[in-house]
């Protein structure tokens, strides 16, 4: 399956710690269910690592395009959220929210880790970028350990965008980035040992792109537009 669409929307962020395991039960049963019923939603997953201090979570959405992330049906849930959305909301700390277009992808399947590397673009590398962004994921995949790569450019314009949800949690100010390449494994312990390999290819593509901010994740639960369909 691995990201299927045009587009994806990457989260990281962290629970107050007395509703850790209700946020968990709420984003299986109710929330992610929520998000892949709604039309030009295709691939939900979310990742964990129990170790972190910061970031514990992330979650990746994927969509058909950018304006999913914009579109009325998608924008009416955000502005009228569950009862339990209400409850869960508040105990969101730390929390970056950033919609992507994708650039390029290579591999097939599914990991069951996944690598977030958070970059920065250098000034005026924008086309530079678009035209390597298939390069660069074809070396990524030839490291050790990586099954898929995916990457994306950040439009902020999208993810900007204020609502109800946005309102209910706490105020943050989180460090945005540029660009973000999700490198998909077999296993946690795998990519780890590769992570300096793989922010070597990123370092010498000559993309301009530079302070890698990774975390390696754990999958944690995968649902998919086709599931929802299945049980509607």
């Amino acid at each position: 399956m691995t990201l299927p669409g045009n587009a994806f929307l990457a989260m990281w962020h962290d629970i107050e710690p007395s509703a850790q395991t209700e946020y968990m039960e709420w984003h299986t049963r109710e929330h992610m269910p929520e998000r892949l019923s709604v039309p030009g939603f295709l691939v939900g997953k979310r990742l964990i690592d129990h170790a972190l201090e910061k970031y514990r979570y992330g979650t990746v959405y994927t969509a058909e395009n950018l304006d999913v992330f914009r579109s009325p049906a998608y924008l009416e849930r955000l502005n009228n959220p569950t009862e339990w959305s209400g409850k869960v909301q508040p105990s969101f700390r730390n929390f970056l929210r950033v919609a992507c277009e994708r650039l390029a992808s290579a591999g097939t399947g599914d990991g069951g880790a996944m690598a977030t590397i958070r970059l920065t673009l250098a000034e005026g590398q924008d086309d530079v970028l678009t035209a390597g962004a298939n390069g660069l994921c074809k070396a990524l995949l030839n490291v050790t350990g990586a099954a898929c790569v995916h990457v994306g450019a950040a439009r902020n314009e999208v993810s900007d965008i204020r609502t109800r949800e946005t309102d209910m949690r706490p105020g943050m100010a989180e460090q945005g980035f540029d660009v973000v390449v999700l490198i998909e494994g077999s296993g946690k312990p795998e990519l780890e040992a590769s992570v300096a390999a793989f922010e070597k290819v990123i370092a010498d593509s000559g993309l301009g792109l530079s302070d890698p901010q990774t975390i390696v994740y754990n999958l944690a639960y995968e649902l998919s537009s086709a599931d929802m369909a299945a049980v509607a």
